[in-house]
């Protein structure tokens, strides 16, 4: 298929994204309005314009070909620069940062590292909505959600998760991982190990391996809450990381590693049209803040 040098027009790039997130031609074409004709026309269009094949067309719906999910993350990315243009633009004429600002987090960020930062970027610019969405840090993890355009900006354990070439990186934090076990325990190495599957990074694990008094992992929770939660029960102890222990009660102690513990990075990820916005902008700004 031989591509051309015609561009793809806004109302083609939405038509990507909305079979690529519906699933499907008709579906797409029920949210847009549009019939289902001419969404399979305008893909065709598409596809013709790119020299590609966009979509896996079967009984099921439709599947991005990898060409098509590269093209329907740069397509949602253009289309959220249409939009931020207008909102910057609006903005400008009243002195003003206002908009949507979606932010992609994990769950123990999420709580604890972005609040403070939005409660004073929202204070300073009223005009700002935050859009905030957890994601488990898994795979792709936050920095996929940047990099298909579903995000503005992710907060990510650096190093713990794929972060695709292009994208935008900055260590906003760095945190210690602590022995964390039952309260008065006499002996809390002798418990069985609880993990969760978010705590997977490399730097952990390398660390781990090297410890002969850490057994293999009796215990697999959902996500750190529950960790902490079955620990303070009595039922293991478990290696975590500072963020995630903010949420301890008097039910654990809390032991520390030593010099030679791990530690992670957590940072934010964003795209570089994203970086240029005035709303993105300010938000690294308040996460980097000291007062956070």
């Amino acid at each position: 298929m031989a591509g051309s040098t015609a561009e793809l027009l806004p109302q083609e790039l939405r038509i990507l994204a909305a079979v690529a997130d519906s699933g499907g031609f008709s579906a797409a074409a029920a949210a847009l309005g549009l019939t289902q004709s001419a969404v399979s026309h305008s893909v065709r269009g598409s596809e013709a314009k790119v020299g590609a094949v966009l979509f896996e067309r079967g009984r099921a719906g439709a599947t991005p070909t990898p060409a098509g999910e590269r093209a329907v993350a740069l397509a949602r990315r253009i289309l959220r620069m249409y939009e931020v243009l207008g909102a910057e633009v609006r903005g400008a004429s009243r002195g003003a940062v206002e908009g949507a600002l979606r932010i992609a987090a994990f769950r123990s960020a999420a709580l604890h590292l972005l609040p403070p930062a939005l409660e004073r970027l929202t204070a300073r610019h009223p005009g700002i909505r935050p859009e905030i969405r957890v994601v488990r840090e898994i795979g792709a993890g936050t920095a996929g959600e940047v990099a298909a355009g579903r995000a503005d900006l992710g907060i990510a354990t650096l190093g713990a998760s794929h972060v695709a070439p292009g994208l935008l990186t900055g260590v906003l934090t760095q945190e210690a991982y602590r022995l964390v076990h039952p309260a008065g325990h006499p002996d809390p190495k002798g418990l069985p190990l609880m993990d969760w599957d978010e705590n997977c990074g490399s730097y952990t694990r390398a660390w781990w391996r090297a410890q002969d008094w850490i057994p293999r992992a009796t215990v697999k929770a959902e996500d750190d809450a529950m960790v902490l939660t079955m620990v303070g029960r009595g039922l293991g102890m478990a290696i975590m990381p500072e963020l995630s222990l903010r949420e301890a009660g008097e039910a654990v102690d809390i032991t520390d590693l030593g010099p030679g513990g791990p530690v992670r990075q957590v940072g934010y990820v964003t795209t570089p049209e994203s970086a240029a916005t005035l709303a993105v902008r300010a938000l690294i700004r308040e996460l980097r803040s000291e007062k956070g």
